[in-house]
């Protein structure tokens, strides 16, 4: 994926799965890490991650996941460096939506170091959502 760095407008490009945090090559601001996975990659891309993931659970026809796709890339943006946020089409990924039993969707997920620490069901406004985020990276979650 190419990422245009909010710092200083540098094209950069961010693998899927990395070590570490994705940082600008020309100013070493962190990026925003905004990526997809299915059920062949998501191990690799959401599990094993260095920084606390926040899964999207959605569906191309679901029209409130249409409505929170922008606030979280928007607060993947904002907490470049501090999260990575992993969009999984439930329809694409069946396994996926068996292991995390959704039965609604959108249904959000944070994993830290591979375990869910924080899930919710259903749409929320974006400073909702923020504050969600940022209680279970507190670990009040």
């Amino acid at each position: 994926m190419i990422v245009q760095c909010p710092h200083c407008g540098t094209k950069n490009r961010v693998p899927a799965v990395a070590d570490g945090v994705p940082n600008c090559g020309n100013c070493h601001q962190p990026l925003p890490w905004v990526t997809d996975a299915g059920d062949d990659d998501f191990a690799d891309v959401a599990e094993r991650a260095s920084l606390p993931v926040v899964v999207d659970l959605w569906a191309t026809w679901c029209g409130p996941c249409r409505m929170v796709s922008p606030a979280l890339e928007q607060l993947a943006r904002d907490m470049a460096g501090r999260i990575k946020l992993v969009k999984v089409d439930i329809d694409r990924a069946p396994k996926l939506q068996e292991r995390f039993a959704v039965q609604a969707v959108p249904t959000l997920l944070i994993l830290r170091d591979g375990k869910i620490v924080a899930r919710q069901a259903g749409a929320a406004p974006a400073p909702a959502l923020r504050a969600w985020v940022e209680k279970a990276l507190a670990g009040d979650a």
